[in-house]
């Protein structure tokens, strides 16, 4: 490889998906269940911690996962982050991984609000990456050239986000956050010309 093409590699998303990652095996060797239990509490955009304010949760909730993530998503992750900054820039990739991140955490947040929730939801512990995740990866798909391709793929990430919706007597508000960020990310970049 020579220095032009190491230049362009992506360093935004391996350092935050192996920064989470980390976290996450920290909080578990060296933090007590309570204490570790204590602090997904704080850093949640759940309900209780929005209703009180604590908009730093908007934050806090995309840096911490409740376990060390799993192989296969973590690969996931670090492949569709990576080549989001890859194609279109690091800017762009957190951009729209914040935005997404924060748009359905706030629409997930004003829904329970509306159907006054149970208390197990009202202080449940909401982080992770999914949302962020969600956003970049329909963001992709809203960037591709217009035609099939690109109606078929949103058409496909549409069809699965919404599954979880349709399926069973009542979905989860994670369930809702995901779509909804998949939502945000098409519709951010949808029109939008390729790089």
């Amino acid at each position: 490889m020579n220095a032009s093409t190491l230049r362009g590699m992506p360093r935004l998303a391996p350092a935050y998906v192996g920064g989470v990652q980390l976290g996450a095996y920290a909080a578990r060797r060296w933090l007590t269940p309570a204490a570790r239990d204590r602090l997904l509490r704080a850093c949640s955009t759940n309900v209780d911690n929005l209703g009180q304010g604590r908009w730093n949760t908007l934050a806090s909730s995309a840096l911490l996962v409740e376990e060390p993530m799993e192989l296969p998503y973590l690969l996931l992750l670090l492949a569709v982050l990576g080549y989001a900054e890859y194609a279109h820039g690091a800017w762009w990739a957190a951009a729209v991984f914040v935005l997404g991140h924060v748009g359905a955490t706030l629409l997930v947040y004003g829904g329970l609000r509306a159907v006054r929730p149970s208390e197990e939801t009202r202080s449940a512990r909401d982080v992770g990456t999914s949302y962020g995740f969600n956003a970049v990866l329909g963001a992709l798909a809203g960037a591709l050239p217009r035609g099939r391709v690109r109606t078929s793929a949103a058409a496909a990430l549409l069809a699965l986000g919404a599954q979880p919706l349709l399926r069973g007597p009542r979905p989860t508000f994670t369930d809702v956050g995901h779509f909804a960020a998949l939502a945000i990310g098409l519709a951010l970049t949808t029109g939008r010309r390729p790089r």
